[in-house]
């Protein structure tokens, strides 16, 4: 397994997250520095979202987006979200990933949060199979999106 930090993101981080989200998404457009630190501020600022990194070396390799959000039903318990789930493709298959989730749950578990929701666009069962390693379940609930038009 190759030595890493799996901490919450900070500040300073931002160069290093913009460059592994392009493993996420190559062909989104680069945001621009302004924008991406007004959102950068806004979202380590919010006290809902947690940025989590595995770090090797002085290289952000692996991060995953947490949320949690206040919930009045399930006798006020919250529920968070995984979101934007990314390892550097130089850096796949070596257990960042999980350990990244991993530290996600623990912060989901430790607030108290009924469930953790994570839904992927992806249909590889490779990618599947990963989640699934990590604790998730598929079929328990059926989900849907709407995106912007």
């Amino acid at each position: 397994m190759t030595e890493a930090i799996v901490r919450s993101a900070a500040e300073h981080d931002l160069p290093e997250l913009l460059n592994l989200y392009r493993h996420l998404h190559p062909h989104d457009p680069q945001l621009e520095t302004a924008a991406a630190e007004r959102v950068w501020s806004t979202l380590l600022a919010s006290g809902f979202t947690t940025v989590i990194v595995a770090q090797a070396a002085e290289l952000l390799v692996s991060s995953c987006t947490l949320a949690i959000v206040p919930n009045l039903s399930r006798g006020g318990r919250s529920y968070a979200v995984i979101e934007n789930v990314v390892t550097h493709a130089d850096y796949r298959r070596l257990g960042l990933g999980q350990r990244v989730l991993a530290h996600a749950l623990d912060l989901a578990w430790q607030a108290d949060c009924y469930k953790v929701l994570l839904a992927t666009g992806s249909k590889q069962e490779t990618t599947l199979r990963f989640y699934e390693s990590a604790g998730f379940h598929r079929g328990g609930k059926t989900y849907f999106e709407v995106r912007r038009p």
